[in-house]
């Protein structure tokens, strides 16, 4: 302790053990610098809020190293918990959740009136650089129904890419709630992992990130030592063919597939409960997670 407060040692680091992972980033920083990063955020790191602080710590990060972070957020604990409220029970079919005209309202309502603000509070704190939006304004995600025993469910068509482009122009985040609407104005409920793909896809991100609650793609849910770390969509492919991805999975995964055909450099699979786990993955040798591109894996 020095006048009362903590060392970097007593913080549990080194001033050697900083130093190694400023150096250890540098040529990642550089090599980013001006890259489009699109970031699902979700799941447990969502509703912790120590994860919700660090998560946008990490963002405004990317930003002030000359990367162009585009956050896409679910809410789907946040959704379930004010249904149970409300009385009515969630129903999902492959992964997706059932949306008559009331969950449809609740979705909105949670999503863009709640947890779009939250982080974008999160992120303002550092500074004025985060814009709440969703899939709705200015047609930003354009969809037809995707199944009609699913509801209000959105298949997305086209993605505006311009307003996202002005944006990040203006060294602007933007931070896009998962609802998307059609030629009539009608909104829907999206797969908040679908949208990351999508979006990410029609920008030609460098990498679409999704923090979700296990160590990344496993091909054994009870066995973390299954963890894939690296995988083509070939492969993907096979492992849906043949079950090994199932249920909640498959929409992820397939969003991670779509991103990469549409143009995104690489999809990563990363464990949101692990603080700084978008740092660590960006910007160290070792990364972590899975990382899942078109063919070979580039260095």
């Amino acid at each position: 302790m020095t006048d009362g407060l903590p060392t970097p040692t007593d913080r549990g680091y080194s001033p050697e053990q900083r130093t190694r992972a400023l150096v250890e980033a540098l040529p990642y920083i550089q090599r980013f610098r001006g890259a489009i990063v699109v970031v699902k955020f979700g799941g447990n790191a969502m509703v912790d809020e120590d994860l919700a602080r660090t998560f946008a710590e990490d963002i405004v990060l990317l930003r002030s190293v000359g990367l162009k972070p585009v956050v896409v957020h679910g809410g789907g604990p946040q959704i379930g918990e004010l249904l149970a409220k409300l009385g009515k029970q969630s129903e999902f079919r492959n992964g997706l959740r059932v949306t008559d005209a009331e969950t449809l309202d609740v979705a909105r309502m949670v999503l863009v009136g709640k947890v779009g603000r939250e982080i974008v509070n999160q992120i303002n704190i550092h500074g004025a650089y985060a814009v709440g939006m969703s899939g709705e304004d200015g047609s930003l995600l354009r969809v037809v129904p995707q199944d009609p025993e699913l509801g209000f469910v959105g298949e997305i068509v086209g993605v505006n890419t311009g307003i996202l482009e002005r944006l990040l122009s203006e060294d602007l985040i933007p931070v896009i709630s998962s609802i998307g609407s059609d030629t009539t104005g009608q909104a829907y409920n999206i797969n908040a992992d679908t949208a990351a793909g999508a979006i990410a896809g029609a920008l030609e991100a460098e990498k679409v990130v999704y923090l979700t609650d296990v160590p990344g793609l496993l091909t054994d849910v009870d066995d973390p030592s299954s963890l894939v770390a690296q995988a083509t969509i070939s492969q993907l492919q096979a492992f849906i063919a043949d079950g090994t991805i199932s249920g909640g999975m498959v929409p992820k995964v397939g969003s991670c597939i779509e991103a990469v055909e549409a143009g995104a450099r690489a999809a990563h699979m990363l464990d949101g409960r692990i603080p700084h786990v978008l740092l660590l993955e960006l910007f160290t040798d070792a990364g972590i997670g899975t990382k899942i591109t078109a063919g070979t894996v580039p260095t």
